[in-house]
């Protein structure tokens, strides 16, 4: 059985608040077309894709910040994106800012198969930025007063035999800059990572030592080293550009089990990249140097588990 998966990456670019969600959803399903001609059978979207990345902005409106939120998915507004990809018969990565029927809010996403079906599901866990606003500052990251942080864990799934049956995960954002979660993953034995993002291409904490430049080749290489110290394939996918104002890095990757960046988005806006997959290239990072059961030494990792802040000798 062939283990090759035609993979894409559906970058954005900016979604601005004065857009409406049908105009934002008939990019994506261009996106979604432009890489099913392209003969992908798997279409990975950014983090919040459906709308302008809301955590900026102070939003003191529950009524305003619900018009963010999808309280199902599919849901009404969304629900023409997903059918499109059915009637092609191609799974999709895709991020959603969720409200549950309890009221808990979640920065999420999901991955289905090409038959419509939800494979697996993940709620992101390294929330960035702060609870309260920063006065003075134009813009925000307020992702810990809008977001819960994600309850789920890092649970693998397998994507169907048509896929070649490889081991999957979800990150979001930041998420793919902490090596923890990846290595969750590596231990159930990932294959192929999922991630989509939204970064500021400037420090959106206020700093001022952060380019655009440095924060893109910090995006990338958080993924390459963890991509090659996982022997696993990866899709990071931006919404990139200019987005109400503030501007948000590109550098959409996929990237092989070695490390290595086999398509790269050249652009800040609208643009599909596209890469073959062989699953079976992972074997030689999971059989050699990230043998895990050979060389991982557990005992001695407790600090990983027991410390959340760094805490110096005396």
């Amino acid at each position: 059985m062939s283990r090759i998966l035609r993979i894409a990456g559906a970058q954005m670019g900016g979604n601005q608040k004065a857009d409406s969600r049908r105009q934002i959803l008939d990019r994506m399903i261009a996106l979604l077309e432009q890489a099913a001609g392209q003969g992908a059978k798997l279409v990975v979207f950014p983090e919040l894709p459906f709308t302008t990345f809301f955590p900026r902005w102070l939003i003191e409106s529950t009524q305003e910040l619900d018009t963010y939120f999808e309280r199902e998915l599919p849901g009404p507004q969304t629900q023409p994106l997903f059918d499109r990809a059915r009637d092609l018969g191609v799974g999709m990565y895709v991020g959603y800012a969720e409200l549950t029927p309890q009221g808990r809010r979640y920065n999420s996403a999901v991955t289905v198969g090409p038959d419509g079906a939800i494979l697996g599901k993940y709620r992101k866990i390294h929330l960035p930025g702060t609870v309260e606003p920063r006065l003075g500052d134009r813009f925000q990251q307020l992702e810990k007063r809008y977001f819960e942080y994600g309850d789920l864990g890092f649970p693998a799934f397998r994507g169907p035999e048509a896929w070649g049956s490889p081991v999957a995960g979800m990150l979001i954002c930041n998420d793919r800059r902490w090596p923890e979660g990846w290595r969750v993953y590596g231990l159930q034995g990932v294959e192929l990572m999922l991630i989509g993002y939204n970064s500021a291409a400037y420090d959106p904490m206020g700093g001022t030592t952060e380019s655009a430049d440095l924060r893109t080749f910090h995006s990338t290489l958080a993924v390459q080293a963890n991509a090659y110290m996982n022997a696993t394939w990866a899709v990071s996918v931006a919404k990139a550009g200019d987005e109400d104002g503030s501007g948000l890095i590109g550098g959409s990757v996929i990237v092989d089990p070695n490390g290595v960046a086999v398509a790269q988005a050249t652009t800040l806006g609208d643009e599909v990249i596209v890469a073959d997959a062989d699953f079976d290239a992972c074997r030689q990072g999971k059989e050699k140097m990230f043998n895990f059961a050979a060389h991982r030494r557990p005992q001695w990792y407790r600090p990983i588990i027991d410390q959340v802040g760094a805490v110096p000798p005396a």
